[in-house]
């Protein structure tokens, strides 16, 4: 789950960390009392959407007057922001964020991530703050660093300093640094968080450190533990269909190709969108119903594959070890005809009660495909979809 950035600047100021006077806004009248009690002569009116790239994008204005914040308001709230983070389609603004202006010496990034290959926590820092730190890794890979710490051990000092003369911080700053570092470590580990990411980390002229932008996600599968952070949920940025999903337990992601497809395992959910692109077509989202889904939920799960308009076919590929191939039988007969499935279907099934599967699908009268195997099952799709063209 992802927050806004104001919303990450909230939790990050509970633990201690420096951020600046600021306010959050809604119309362009509230912009500008928010404007009014932080007093001036700087603000920075930014607009709240959950991806990065918003200053490309126009989306960070520096002004210097309550009139030009207004105007700022005024342009940026209603507007749709296109970031390369967004896709073509961008996201609409419907919140901006009003904070004081600062002084910049110097921008530095650093990032709180999983390693999941060590089971780690990682710290990545770089004095190329401000910029996309991808950019920086190709360009310049020796200018970032990167820190894990063993969470059974946890933070010690030393990681701190490590940091904070790795971003060629001394005196004042650099303690600043280190205390900065144990509070972001402190949020990211008692929230939970997949990942946090400070871009630009500042110096400002008279040598403080200030967090002047704050990302942050969170790992869905700890919410239950964290009743304040689900609050801080805006579905409105969400993709429908994802919403929808995971009112009835299936992991959905939308994607922009044209077959969807059902499958129960992450991991032969991967590999069935690979195969679909081997065989020249495109996987128009990730769909894992899992091992112990009902009919009901595979009638579910196919209204929502066809709620996007870009499904042009449909692929289940369901190897039944918990899961009994005739249950998912069951659930396609109903929801085909439930739905009126209008794009051709292709049914592989493999395990549990798998001929018992079969008969089913083919004592319903429906127009499914079945297939004998995955590499069967991708070329029939594949095929099926460019004859429907």
């Amino acid at each position: 789950m992802n927050i806004h950035e104001y919303q990450a600047k909230g939790l990050l100021k509970e633990y201690g960390a420096p951020v600046l006077k600021s306010g959050v806004a809604y119309t362009p009248s509230e912009a500008v009392d928010v404007a009014k009690e932080l007093g001036g002569p700087v603000w920075v009116v930014k607009a709240q959407i959950h991806a990065g790239g918003r200053g490309k994008a126009g989306g960070v204005k520096v002004v210097k007057s309550l009139e030009d914040v207004e105007a700022a308001a005024k342009e940026l709230i209603g507007k749709t922001l296109v970031t390369h983070q967004t896709g073509p389609e961008g996201k609409e603004v419907k919140r901006i964020f009003v904070e004081d202006g600062c002084a910049i010496k110097s921008e530095f990034y650093i990032s709180f991530l999983v390693d999941r290959a060590t089971s780690n926590v990682a710290i990545v820092a770089s004095t190329e703050g401000g910029m996309d730190i991808e950019e920086v890794a190709e360009a310049t890979p020796e200018k970032i660093d990167t820190y894990t710490i063993d969470p059974a051990a946890g933070l010690q000092p030393y990681h701190c300093r490590k940091v904070a003369f790795g971003l060629g911080l001394s005196g004042q700053a650099a303690k600043e640094c280190q205390k900065l570092v144990a509070s972001l470590y402190a949020t990211f580990m008692e929230k939970d968080a997949a990942m946090l990411e400070i871009n630009p980390l500042v110096l400002t002229q008279d040598d403080h450190m200030v967090v002047l932008d704050a990302k942050m996600s969170f790992d869905g599968n700890a919410l239950f533990r964290h009743p304040d952070v689900r609050e801080l949920r805006d579905e409105s940025e969400e993709d429908p269909k994802e919403i929808e999903a995971s009112k009835y337990d299936l992991n959905y992601i939308s994607l922009d190709g044209a077959i969807g497809c059902m499958v129960n395992g992450a991991g032969l959910a991967m590999a069935t969108m690979d195969i679909i692109k081997l065989k020249g077509g495109s996987p128009a989202n990730f769909l894992d119903v899992g091992g112990g889904a009902t009919k009901e939920r595979v009638t579910e799960a196919f209204k929502i594959i066809l709620s996007d308009d870009n499904v042009e076919g449909i692929l289940v590929n369901i190897f039944g070890g918990i899961m009994r191939c005739d249950v998912i039988a069951e659930g396609v007969v109903a929801a085909a005809r439930e739905v009126a499935i209008s794009v051709p279907l292709v049914v592989r099934l493999e395990g549990t009660n798998v001929e018992l599967g079969k008969k089913i699908m083919a004592e319903s009268g429906l127009p499914i495909i079945s297939a004998d195997d995955l590499n069967d099952a991708a070329e029939k799709v594949v095929k099926a979809v460019k004859e429907a063209a």
